[in-house]
C-alpha cells in the first residue's frame, strides 16, 4: 500500500524493517533498507521470529492472569493469527489493558506492568546482532543501528561494525544535537554511512510521532544508495 501511495505521489520507496536482536538481554534494533521483501531468507527468519513473539506475549499474558487481571490472549492474537506478516507486541497487550479499564493510558500500562523491570515482563528471546545483520544482507539490503543514543552500548558497535553493519542511524526523534553531533563523528570514524528517520510506529507508546517530524539530509540518503551498490570483497553487487 505505502509503495502504491508513494508511485502516485511521486515519491521514491525504500523497502525497509525494523527487527529487534538481543545481546546480553539487550534489545538493538536493527534498521534494514532496500531489502527485497519476497526474500525467501528474510521470510523465514522472520516466520520464526513472529512466533518466538506471539509465545512472549501468551507468556505475559499469564503472568499478568496470575498478578489478578484478566485477558483474552486469543482476541488479543487474533489479528496476528488472522495475518501472518503481522508482528504482536507488548503494546498489543497495552491496548487491552486500557480497554479493560485496567489503565488509563498505554503509557501506564508499560510503565505498571510491561516495561523492563516491571512484574508482566518477559525477556525477549531474539537472534543476535550479527545473524539480523546477515539475513537483512541475505536480502539485498543494508543495515544499520537504531536511535544508539537510547541503546547506551557505544563499545557494542565495532563488533558490529565487524560483523557487517553499514550505518549508524545519526538522526533521530530522541538525538539531541550532541547526541547527533557524536554518532556522525563515530560514523566518520567507523568508515559507516548515516541514516535517520521519526521512528514512527502508529501508536502513543512511542510518542505522539509523525512520519517526517525527523528526517534524514539527501546527501546522507545519497550515500546510503551507494553503500548500497558497493561491491563486495568478492565482486558480485551487494553491500559494503
Amino acid at each position: 500500500a505505502a509503495r502504491a501511495s508513494c508511485a502516485d505521489a511521486r515519491i521514491e520507496f525504500v523497502a525497509g524493517i525494523e527487527i529487534t536482536a538481543v545481546r546480553d538481554e539487550a534489545d538493538i534494533h536493527i534498521l534494514g533498507y532496500f531489502i527485497d521483501p519476497e526474500s525467501a531468507s528474510l521470510r523465514g527468519f522472520l516466520a520464526a521470529q513472529r512466533q518466538q513473539r506471539v509465545a512472549r506475549i501468551r507468556h505475559m499474558i499469564e503472568r499478568l492472569r496470575a498478578l489478578g487481571i484478566s485477558l483474552d490472549a486469543d482476541a488479543i492474537l487474533q489479528p496476528a493469527m488472522a495475518d501472518p506478516n503481522t508482528a504482536v507486541g507488548r503494546p498489543w497487550i497495552a491496548r487491552a489493558l486500557v480497554d479493560g479499564g485496567h489503565v488509563a493510558t498505554t503509557n501506564d500500562a508499560f510503565d505498571r506492568w510491561l516495561a523492563r523491570g516491571r512484574p508482566a515482563f518477559v525477556a525477549r528471546e531474539g537472534a543476535a546482532p550479527a545473524d539480523v545483520i546477515a539475513r537483512i544482507h541475505d536480502a539485498g539490503g543494508i543495515a544499520s543501528i537504531a536511535h544508539p543514543g537510547l541503546v547506551g552500548r557505544d563499545a557494542w558497535i565495532p563488533e558490529f561494525v565487524a560483523a557487517g553493519l553499514d550505518a549508524i542511524e545519526v538522526y533521530h526523534t530522541n538525538h539531541d544535537e550532541a547526541a547527533t553531533a557524536h554518532y556522525r563523528a563515530m560514523a566518520e570514524r567507523l568508515n559507516l554511512a548515516v541514516s535517520g528517520g521519526s521512528d514512527y510506529h502508529a501508536d502513543e507508546s512511542h510518542g505522539a510521532l509523525r512520519p517526517g517530524s525527523t528526517s534524514l539530509p539527501r546527501a546522507e540518503y545519497e550515500r546510503l544508495r551507494t553503500v548500497r551498490l558497493k561491491p563486495d570483497t568478492t565482486g558480485a553487487t551487494g553491500h559494503r
